[in-house]
């Protein structure tokens, strides 16, 4: 099997909530790799490149506002499955309805203003990771 890379994003709510630490521990136990981390603004132009596919649809704009409301940190993390097993630590798309045991279940939750609050972001593909890395770390390029 082949290593991945996958790109991570602790959003606003985990950075503000402080759950850094908890979504670099529970990576690390994995045994993957972090091969780069920065803390940074989302930009509305990243944003656009980063869900491309969702623009146009009517509620991008409640994503955009959830994603410029403050810091995020942003890492690239490498391993044998790092994908499809990163994607089962964060648990289902909306924290309520996630698992007890995974970051959204643990660390998430729903908030009285409807924006879906999420903890973190993962690649869902090695194409998506690969796409999404040149987006957040165009000086690795």
């Amino acid at each position: 099997m082949n290593q991945e890379r996958i790109l991570i994003l602790v959003k606003p709510d985990g950075v503000n909530l402080g759950h850094i630490g908890e979504v670099i521990t529970r990576l690390e136990r994995k045994g993957y790799e972090i091969d780069a981390l920065k803390v940074t603004r989302a930009t509305k132009s990243q944003l656009h490149q980063h869900y491309a596919k969702l623009v146009d649809k009517p509620f991008f704009k409640e994503i955009e506002t959830y994603m410029l409301e403050g810091k995020i940190v942003a890492m690239i993390a490498s391993g044998t499955r790092v994908i499809e097993v990163f994607h089962r630590m964060a648990g289902a798309t909306n924290p309520s309805e996630a698992a007890f045991g995974t970051i959204r279940g643990d660390l998430g939750r729903e908030w009285p203003d409807g924006l879906l609050r999420n903890v973190v972001h993962s690649s869902d593909s090695v194409e998506s990771a690969e796409r999404e890395i040149k987006i957040w770390f165009p000086e690795l390029s």
